[in-house]
């Protein structure tokens, strides 16, 4: 009898042991989930039209070690081209605790990042200056919570009116679309003025802030007898660039973009800095942040590259002839 206690008791402990372990066990494995790093991704525009360069950002992250879904999470927050979703989106992803918040899709996403959380560190991308709006003290030492990728576009501009120049050189009178909710485009509207005055051109400015304008915006173009066409740099226009390229092509406007997506959807040339090596930079810092390092200390990323894609096709359908000084330059010759 004594023994078949003692028995008892023993298996009695073993089983408040297991209970025990099986308790400890959801705790363990939370402990575990909550180790792993989450990644805000704040973006204005809409997943769709960054298929290609959030390829580039994991990439970016898997340089520095981190793979979504492995060791590291990523909320996603799309402001799908309603900018006054941003602030709300934004504090959804503070709250969330996130351990960086990438801001892609211009300055309304790193502006809205900035204001809610001066704790969070913050990656951008942005083709503004970040200086002047407010959120780096100067570009090599930014000097607060937030860095990124400078494509510093408004500089392109000029070269871009140049070009199209080249392309369709008896148009004297060219058109210049603009979101007149970007920050830049009166620094983008006061270059062009500049460079036009030199070579002789006139410019008639169209501005859209929303799909539904487009509608109006070529037809303007044509009743002006505007006989080309820029596309100023803007997230809000690449997020809606088949829609544009198509209306330039149905109203035989020569245009020119800023990113080789615009000539790979049938846009007559583009020329600008690479998006996707932008994205990729962009998931290095995130990264590189991830492991410890303090975005006061990480310069912000200038481009080095600029690529000028041209599609020899819709030349065709436009009638011109591209000249061999153009072909020649290109980076990228779409037949």
């Amino acid at each position: 009898m004594g023994s078949e206690r003692v028995e008892r008791r023993l298996q009695r402990r073993e089983f408040i042991a297991g209970l025990g372990c099986a308790t400890a066990w959801p705790v363990v494995a939370r402990a575990q989930q909550s180790a792993e790093p989450v990644i805000g991704f704040l973006s204005s525009v809409s997943p769709g039209s960054l298929v290609k360069n959030l390829a580039a950002f994991r990439q970016g992250l898997n340089e520095r070690g981190y793979a979504e879904g492995q060791n590291a999470a990523v909320e996603y927050r799309w402001a799908e081209g309603r900018f006054d979703r941003l602030p709300m989106l934004a504090t959804e992803l503070v709250q969330r605790n996130v351990a960086v918040i990438f801001a892609s899709g211009g300055p309304p996403s790193a502006l809205a990042a900035k204001a809610a959380t001066t704790t969070i560190p913050i990656v951008f991308i942005l083709a503004s200056d970040p200086i002047k709006l407010g959120l780096v003290t100067s570009l090599n030492h930014p000097g607060g919570n937030a860095t990124g990728v400078g494509l510093f576009a408004v500089a392109v501009e000029p070269k871009k009116l140049e070009i199209l120049h080249e392309l369709v050189p008896k148009a004297k009178k060219i058109g210049v679309l603009i979101n007149p909710r970007n920050p830049n485009a009166q620094t983008i509207l006061t270059e062009l003025q500049t460079a036009a005055a030199a070579l002789g051109l006139q410019i008639y400015v169209v501005n859209a802030a929303a799909g539904a304008e487009f509608g109006a915006v070529f037809p303007t173009l044509v009743q002006q007898k505007a006989e080309a066409l820029i596309v100023a740099a803007d997230p809000f226009f690449n997020d809606q660039r088949e829609t544009l390229v198509a209306l330039a092509a149905q109203h035989a406007l020569p245009a020119i973009y800023e990113w080789r997506e615009f000539a790979m959807a049938g846009g007559l040339a583009s020329y600008g800095t690479i998006l996707s090596d932008a994205y990729r930079q962009a998931g290095v810092y995130t990264g590189r942040i991830l492991k410890g390092e303090k975005p006061a200390n990480l310069p912000v990323v200038q481009p080095t590259k600029f690529e000028l894609v041209i599609n020899v096709k819709s030349a065709k359908a436009l009638g011109l002839d591209i000249p061999q000084t153009l072909l020649v330059n290109a980076d990228e010759v779409i037949e």
